[in-house]
């Protein structure tokens, strides 16, 4: 027989699994008739017709506008250094001297030989020639009053001797007189024209050979005096000074080196995909120490480099107050193209799709929120292109999206403005009581409703 403690036990627990039932069905109820859930609060924008720039972004190596390594064209000791590293030089300045003791000497010989050879050429020219050509001017006229004379006496004689009043002989005699007389007017006109047409013209080249090539010395050497003062060739700062006074550069080293860093360009290695849209003369921007300072593409490589498969690209800026130093790096963003009459959103409005790609929670009519999968473009800090997905006008969702389901009820807010939104955070901070570093952090709404 079964005891009466076995049909006790038994009865118990027959209890207690009916009372489990009707609990579990009472929950159920519960959960099956119980309200909705409250419309859930959302900010929205409306999705509107713009223009967006297609920003490339890359990071670069800043070098100076201009630099130039001065080099002595002198071999000889340094006898001053007239600038130190960090000085502003200008173009023409005088950077250091060397020694040139022997180079002026040198410089004042052709100078004397030129002196020299100006003053012979001047006597040549204003004296010897005249001289010489006024002399051979008046043996001309000499010659042909000799020869006149001569002339007449004998044509006279020879009337008389036809006459019969006159001897034969004293006609050849003055026939002889005549003829030598012509002679010496020939000789002097012969020496008169070589004075005027090779001689004094050959002098005188001569003599201008003899002084150009004096004067072709004398600058030679004051030129190699002139190399004792080495000049900057441009406007800039003073970057290195590796020589001190009294030494010898050494051979094809410079003593200076000068920066101008007024303007700076920097190089950054763009993929060969995004240089394609990148022009000369295309507006970029460079991360300055005293915020964004505007610039403008100067250069794109033509070649591609094998080693990293990018296209280099110069970024030129004004640099004020000479705040960016070469070599250092910078964050540059090119603008390659501005796109026009395309559906622009704020970034906030994107979401991630459960099925994979993104997508946007627009509000429609009966403030109901739906789901639109999209197809993103250019982004440009909180704007972004959409392609396809929605329409201008739509209202999208900037706040209050995530976790949104597909048709649910929301109740649309007005966006707070950004004063306001910031005294409600530093009122919420101020409420806060001080947390000690040993302290438990306080467990959001979130946390306490898990």
């Amino acid at each position: 027989m079964i005891s009466r403690k076995t049909i006790l036990m038994a009865s118990f627990a027959g209890a207690i699994t009916l009372l489990a039932g009707c609990g579990k069905a009472k929950s159920k109820e519960e959960a099956g008739g119980g309200e909705q859930e409250p419309p859930a609060n959302v900010t929205v924008e409306t999705a509107g017709l713009g223009a967006i720039d297609r920003v490339i972004t890359a990071d670069a190596v800043l070098y100076p506008i201009n630099q130039a390594n001065v080099m002595p064209k002198l071999a000889a000791p340094v006898r001053r250094m007239l600038v130190n590293r960090g000085d502003h030089v200008k173009a023409g300045q005088v950077l250091a001297e060397l020694e040139s003791a022997d180079l002026a000497a040198t410089a004042n010989e052709s100078k004397a030989l030129y002196e020299q050879s100006e003053a012979a050429y001047q006597l040549l020219t204003r004296a010897t020639v005249l001289d010489d050509r006024t002399k051979a001017q008046t043996d001309v006229q000499a010659a042909q009053q000799t020869y006149d004379a001569a002339k007449t006496v004998y044509e006279s004689r020879v009337a008389l001797q036809k006459e019969g009043a006159l001897a034969q002989k004293l006609v050849d005699d003055a026939k002889v007189a005549m003829v030598q007389a012509q002679s010496a007017l020939e000789t002097a006109q012969r020496h008169l024209e070589s004075l005027n047409q090779v001689s004094q013209r050959e002098s005188i080249r001569g003599a201008e050979a003899q002084v150009n090539a004096a004067k072709a010395h004398y600058e030679n050497a004051a030129v190699q005096l002139s190399y004792a003062k080495v000049v900057s060739p441009i406007d800039g700062i003073v970057a290195d000074r590796p020589v001190y006074p009294g030494e010898m550069p050494p051979s094809g080293s410079p003593i200076v080196s000068i920066v101008d860093i007024s303007r700076v360009v920097a190089r950054a290695n763009v993929p060969v995909k995004e240089a394609a849209a990148i022009k000369v003369g295309n507006p970029a921007r460079i991360a300055g120490p005293d915020g964004d300072l505007p610039g403008k593409v100067t250069v794109v490589s033509p070649a591609v480099d094998p080693s990293t498969t990018t296209v280099e690209v110069w970024v030129q800026v004004a640099n004020p107050g000479e705040r960016l130093k070469p070599g250092g790096t910078v964050h540059v963003s090119i603008i390659a193209e501005t796109i026009q009459n395309t559906v622009i959103v704020p970034a906030a409005a994107l979401l991630n799709s459960d099925e994979g790609g993104q997508k946007i929670m627009i509000v429609t009519g009966g403030n109901i929120a739906r789901e639109r999968k999209v197809s993103v473009g250019v982004r440009q800090g909180d704007r972004v292109q959409i392609l396809s997905g929605i329409q201008p006008g739509d209202q999208v969702i900037t706040s209050g999206g995530l976790g949104l389901d597909d048709k649910a009820k929301v109740i649309v807010q007005a966006p707070k403005p950004e004063e306001d939104e910031d005294e409600d955070q530093d009122e919420d901070k101020s409420d806060q009581p001080e947390q000690k570093p040993g302290d438990a952090k306080p467990a959001s709404p979130a946390q306490g409703k898990k």
